[in-house]
């Protein structure tokens, strides 16, 4: 939220009084955040910041109107949920046992740890005795920050007011693409600022007070637990002095936490050995779970638990009801409603005669009663 209304908000419309805040400045704001490539996502997020930092402010008499009310941000598409399937999560986890990074990928798919709490779990809030985690914190990176007087001039030898041909060799191996023209006043470049600040891979406390609720480790994870924690301290041992002690359960040969961008590249080459069709990150962790966890026969408040969601309409946009599962629930719906018939009673058959009796019988049976 500080990064929203750092970098959108007040060079958007903090020009303006809040009390003479319009609805047209908005839009004008939203516009030309779509203009410049921000997805519709990212300015219903930066909406809803404004309309509660609006409704607060008309609740204090500070304006006379929400003007956000006003305003209809862009819509967003939402993008279908791709869980893996039972055994696409066992393939999964079977390719990722070939490496070190074994019980990260054990603990985002079979606990449905987001990818900054799964990152940022550090030994002191796991009890392996009472089999709990607890998520305190999530590992992020933010983005930097000038801290110098000057920041347009600072990155001046980074600027690029021209857009790169469309035959660049220079940004061929960039995954998202030519980056896109500097602004004529642009103070980005951060990163190579010498008195750069408040960026870089730091721990934050999750979004809310429910993200951070203890979690129940499933008792068959608990070896594992033990032997990675052992793994860990000969990895200590190895790097010496080079050890940079963080006390987070996944970390690099040299104590610090796992880059999530590393990690991202990871699970994508762990989808090709295991031959699985390409998906998100999130669609192969937290909708994972929570889709096993339903076809399991998990209830939806505990499945809401689990997963830590303040709403359960929340947690049933992670489940995806699975086709095999549709049909056999309505086999079973079908079998209420019309019960299978009773086998029919046999009736008289045809014979030759009016007994089955053979000769030889009816001879015997003479022969006694003379």
């Amino acid at each position: 939220m500080t990064s929203k209304t750092r970098n959108d908000i007040i060079p958007g419309v903090g020009k303006h009084r809040i009390d003479k805040l319009q609805p047209e400045h908005l839009e004008r704001m939203y516009r030309a955040m779509l203009d410049a490539g921000r997805a519709p996502s990212h300015v219903v997020k930066v909406h809803r910041i404004l309309s509660r930092a609006l409704k607060i402010a008309h609740r204090r008499r500070l304006v006379g109107e929400n003007v956000a009310t006003l305003v209809d941000p862009p819509s967003i598409d939402e993008t279908e949920a791709n869980p893996f399937t039972k055994e696409e999560a066992k393939v999964f986890l079977e390719a990722a046992a070939r490496r070190p990074t074994f019980m990260r990928w054990i603990v985002g798919v079979g606990m449905g740890f987001r990818q900054g709490e799964t990152l940022g779990l550090r030994w002191s809030y796991v009890d392996l005795e009472a089999e709990l985690f607890r998520p305190e914190w999530q590992l992020q990176r933010l983005t930097w920050r000038h801290g110098c007087a000057d920041p347009h001039t600072c990155g001046g030898r980074l600027h690029r007011f021209e857009p790169c041909p469309p035959d660049c060799t220079t940004h061929s191996g960039y995954k998202r693409g030519c980056p896109k023209p500097c602004a004529k006043t642009c103070t980005k470049h951060a990163s190579t600022c010498p008195d750069r600040k408040e960026g870089g891979l730091v721990f934050t406390r999750p979004k809310t007070r429910k993200s951070r609720n203890a979690v129940p480790i499933p008792p068959v994870f608990v070896p594992f637990l033990h032997d990675h924690k052992a793994q860990q301290e000969t990895a200590r041992e190895a790097a010496g002095e080079l050890w940079q002690e963080h006390d987070v359960v996944f970390s690099r040969p040299d104590g610090r936490p796992l880059d999530p961008r590393a990690d991202y590249e990871e699970f994508k080459e762990l989808l090709k050995e295991a031959g699985i069709d390409d998906r998100r990150l999130y669609d192969g962790s937290r909708h994972t779970a929570g889709t096993i966890l339903n076809e399991l026969g998990v209830d939806m408040p505990t499945i809401m638990e689990i997963l830590r969601h303040t709403q359960i309409s929340q947690t049933r946009r992670y489940v995806k009801g699975r086709s095999h599962l549709s049909k056999d629930a309505m086999r079973r719906m079908g079998e209420f409603f019309v019960p299978p018939q009773s086998a029919p009673i046999p009736g008289p058959t045809e014979t030759r005669s009016e007994t089955a009796d053979t000769r030889a019988e009816r001879a015997r049976r003479r022969r006694r009663i003379r």
